[in-house]
């Protein structure tokens, strides 16, 4: 994942949403990236589309130089905040926002330093352009801290609060409670892969999401989980970081951590087959199996060799020839 042979300077946003029962409202969306008025950005694509039912919540994959990122992220909230209600919203997933989380990710020949700047310009354009609209930011938008996504949720009550009233944004008046409160930031890329245990014993799932997560002895470095019901089992649902390896060097999916760079910068995160295998092992512990797993859009590898693709053949609509997933 080193420079872009196409002098492109690449960036992405996992645009999280609080609405996945509805595609049309998720698609109109998802175009809204793409342009208005027939008047389409060449240098942006929609990678995919990931809805999940019983969480009510979709994560869009928009790509596009960093210089436009900003603009194309900006149309889609737009959109989101007309067709979103946080005051009729529900699901089983924790959320504060109808566009609940924008993290900006650096792909290919960017800095995570700019993209946070990208990450702080559209904080503010979306305050100034959504009445009601409510920011808190995180990572390197979050100046001069540059607190974590974790921490920050923690800080606002995220993972169990729906009361917005008592909340104070970094940017915007109060949250209101039809746009709620978004997080704005920039990082490092950050995978999202889930593996469900064939279990509705929702306290041993948590107890696996503890043992895995990187903040404990003998976890996972760079994982967060929680655990959730879903589709009538358990899901252990990871978010999986990328953290700074000066010492890494490419590595294969197969091992434990996987290795890349950007900009010079190395790179490595956990593996998701590891991810896996060690749900597997702790569920099979405790006499249960594992029925799948599930990766949210792409490895940090496959997000940028998808958006150079994309975005060299002017495929804006990238979702849509790749299969977008509706579950």
């Amino acid at each position: 994942m080193s420079s872009s042979r196409l002098g492109l300077r690449l960036a992405a946003c996992l645009l999280n949403i609080s609405e996945a029962r509805t595609k049309h409202i998720v698609e109109n969306i998802a175009n809204a990236a793409l342009g208005r008025n027939g008047q389409k950005h060449p240098e942006v694509s929609v990678l995919n589309i990931f809805s999940d039912q019983d969480y009510n919540r979709s994560v869009i994959t928009i790509v596009a130089s960093v210089d436009e990122l900003g603009n194309s992220v900006l149309a889609a909230c737009l959109e989101a905040f007309q067709s979103i209600d946080m005051q009729v919203q529900e699901g089983i997933h924790p959320c504060l926002g109808a566009v609940d989380l924008i993290p900006i990710y650096p792909l290919t020949d960017v800095g995570v330093e700019e993209c946070g700047a990208v990450a702080r310009s559209l904080a503010e354009n979306l305050v100034l352009h959504i009445p009601g609209c409510s920011v808190f930011l995180f990572g390197e938008a979050d100046l001069p801290e540059k607190r974590p996504l974790v921490q920050r949720r923690k800080q606002l009550g995220w993972f169990t609060r729906r009361d917005f009233s008592a909340l104070e944004p970094d940017l915007g008046a109060a949250p209101t409670r039809r746009c709620g409160l978004t997080g704005i930031g920039a990082s490092p890329y950050v995978m999202n892969c889930n593996v469900t245990i064939d279990s509705q014993d929702l306290t041993l799932g948590k107890e696996i999401a503890s043992a895995i997560r990187g903040s404990n002895v003998n976890g996972l470095k760079g994982v967060q989980a929680m655990a959730f019901p879903h589709e009538g089992k358990i899901e252990i649902a990871c978010n999986v970081e990328s953290f700074q390896d000066q010492e890494a060097t490419e590595t294969s999916d197969d091992s434990q951590y996987v290795a890349y760079s950007v900009l010079g910068d190395h790179f490595s995160y956990v593996s998701p087959h590891y991810i896996e295998a060690r749900i597997k092992k702790l569920a099979s512990d405790q006499g249960i199996g594992t029925i799948g797993r599930a990766l949210i859009g792409f490895t940090p590898q496959e997000c940028k060799n998808c958006a150079e693709y994309a975005i060299k053949n002017s495929i804006g609509e990238f979702w849509k020839i790749r299969g977008g997933i509706f579950m």
